[in-house]
Formats: C-alpha cells, structure tokens, sequence
C-alpha cells in the first residue's frame, strides 16, 4: 500500500481534494467548520497517496450534554470526539480505518477520559461494523439523523479483544511472552523500539494496524490460550550486550492460534498457509515457505496490539532476571496477574489504566 498517514495542520491539507466532496454533501457547514479548524492551527492524522487523501482523522475532547432524538440527553461529562473519520472508497475494507481507529482510542486512554464516541449516518455500513467491533454501542441518533456510537470506561466489553481495545481483561489467570529476533521485531513493530517521537509512532500504527500475525516456530509445543495476554520479547541479535539489548517492548492480546505444523506434521498445505497469513504478517511468501519446509513446530499467532512501552522505557532482559521474571525458556515462561502488573510497571506504564477491574 502506498502513501503514509501523517499529522498535518488543517491549513495543510487541500480541502479542494474529491476526498472531501462527500463530507461537503453530508453537511453544508463542513467547509466553514474545516476554514474554523485551519484558522485556530489545528491538527488531523491524515494518510495521502499518489491519489490524494486517503483518510482523514480528528479527535477533539468536550464537555457536554448529547442530546438524542427521542429527547433523551447524555449528560455533560468529559469525553473525546472522534469528529471526522472518513476513508476513500478506495481503502475501504483495508487495515487503514481499524489502525486510525486504534490511534483513536489509544489517544482516549492515554487522556484518561470515561466516553469517546462518533456520529455517523447509518448509510455508512462498513465504518459502523468498524466501530461496533471495536465496542462501541449505538445510543440512539441525533437530531440530524446520525448515529450516536459510544464507547466507555465503565462499561467495557471484555467478551472480545477488539471490544475491549485498547484495554486488557481483567480476569486472566495466566499471561505468556513472545520471542521475537530483531529483525522481525523491527518490521511487525517498527514504533515499539525505534521511535522516539509519539507522533511517529501513532503514523505508523495507523498505517499498519493493530493486527499482527506472527509465526511461531518454538521447539516444542507451547502453552499459549486464545484471549490471553502476552509481551513481546525483543531479541537481540548481536554478539555482545544482549541481557542489556534484548528487551520486552510491547503487550498484545492472542485473538487467533492456529497449529500449522505439529512434531513434522503438517495441517494445512503450503498455500493456505500463505493465504491465511495475510498482510498481517511481516513474513514474505518465500520466507514462509522455508519455514513450512524446515522447522518441525509452526504456529501462526495472531494478536491484537494494546500497547507498547517506547524507546528508553523497554524492560531489558537483564532487568527481568533480577526479579525474577525470567527463569526459563521464553516459549515457557508463564506469568502472574501480579508479575505481569510489574512489568507494566517496570516500563513507566500505569497498569490501572491498561487493567480496568
């Protein structure tokens, strides 16, 4: 896919773009709102391409009532808008909306706010499935006629990952860890460890989703569990200074396992593999085909991203160790509720904000 989502000043993006024409049929004041929004220097992600814009994002945050067409008023209380998501037609159905939407509601963590929500008309099918996905509940429309969908703190749906997103269950017993050699790492999660800016990492996951598939290929059968969380284990692949290097970068959820080959044995053929794969991993088709040709165990892993910790905040392997949290195999290592909480921690993140009880 080419083109990049970028963050961009109002007054930086062309409004004369026939990306816009159909925000300018559904609301008649959009280009006074958009002049308003240039005027007062403010920001949208936006993705261009060789075409123009391809999707186009703004969050802002309030503190009102939403009233409803049934009379009904949501009161007053501190939320973040998402007031514009639109994606081209040509990039609907494609990764672009759920990494912008993932943005969206990493944005909503980090400003600690109870809602986030959207208007939308019910004419736009594929946004709305994209939103109730990602737990967002339909409250009823506006006087308008758009849909009302909202999403809060206080009532997460944890039956799902993508409904909890960005949020991690609260009642796992168990959470795993996940090697991965760097460089393999630094292409599924490129902001987890080379990013410094936060801008530069909301681009990229926007641009890439918050879907990874990762093949697995451990010595033997592992113990990982659909719905559980787990880190990502960054390894480093130089001579020396690896227990400094080698560091626990991310968290992420297992939404998917699938046993592709077991002790030699394979379960599928060598195209579905690839086909199943997807676009979600960072694997070429000629890299996958080695692996189904010569490891004994594969496990295509898929997961949802949570979370990252960023550049300088990593828990180093040598750090682990000295807590004791890592005594074993990285394929084999279980952890807590409670140890997985202190990693949390040790990278600087607030685990009351990523655990909701």
């Amino acid at each position: 896919m080419a083109g990049k989502f970028e963050w961009h000043k109002f007054s930086e993006v062309d409004l004369d773009d026939g990306f816009f024409d159909s925000l300018k049929a559904d609301y008649e004041e959009f280009p006074d709102w958009f002049k308003r929004k240039s005027d007062a220097g403010e920001s949208a992600l936006v993705f261009h391409d060789e075409q123009g814009v391809g999707a186009f994002i703004y969050l802002k945050r309030e503190n009102e009532a939403i009233k409803l067409s049934d009379s009904t008023i949501l009161p007053a209380i501190s939320r973040v808008k998402i007031g514009t998501l639109r994606l081209a037609e040509r990039y609907r159905g494609m990764r672009l909306g759920e990494g912008a939407l993932g943005v969206s509601l990493w944005k909503w963590c980090e400003d600690r706010t109870e809602e986030i929500y959207v208007t939308v008309y019910e004419k736009y099918s594929e946004l709305i499935n994209l939103f109730e996905r990602f737990g967002f509940i339909c409250m009823g429309r506006n006087r308008r006629g758009e849909c009302i969908y909202l999403k809060s703190r206080s009532k997460i749906d944890y039956s799902d990952p993508y409904k909890s997103f960005p949020f991690i269950r609260p009642d796992f017993s168990k959470a795993g860890l996940i090697p991965i050699y760097e460089r393999y790492h630094d292409r599924l999660f490129p902001y987890s460890e080379l990013k410094i800016k936060k801008r530069e990492i909301e681009e990229e996951t926007a641009g890439n989703g918050i879907t990874k598939v990762y093949i697995a290929s451990p010595f033997t059968a592992m113990h990982y569990e659909i719905d559980e969380p787990v880190y990502i284990y960054r390894i480093y692949e130089g001579d020396t200074g690896k227990t400094y290097k080698s560091a626990v970068t991310s968290y992420c959820t297992i939404t998917k396992m699938e046993v592709i080959k077991s002790n030699g044995k394979t379960t599928i053929s060598l195209a579905d593999f690839i086909k199943n794969a997807g676009n979600k991993t960072v694997f070429s088709p000629e890299e996958l085909t080695v692996t189904y040709e010569n490891q004994k165990n594969i496990i295509m892993l898929e997961l949802v991203y949570n979370g990252y910790f960023g550049k300088g905040h990593n828990v180093i392997h040598k750090d682990l160790k000295n807590q004791g949290l890592f005594n074993s195999h990285p394929y084999q290592l279980d952890f807590s509720k409670d140890q997985f909480t202190k990693i949390l921690e040790m990278g600087d993140v607030d685990a009351q904000n990523v655990i909701i009880d």
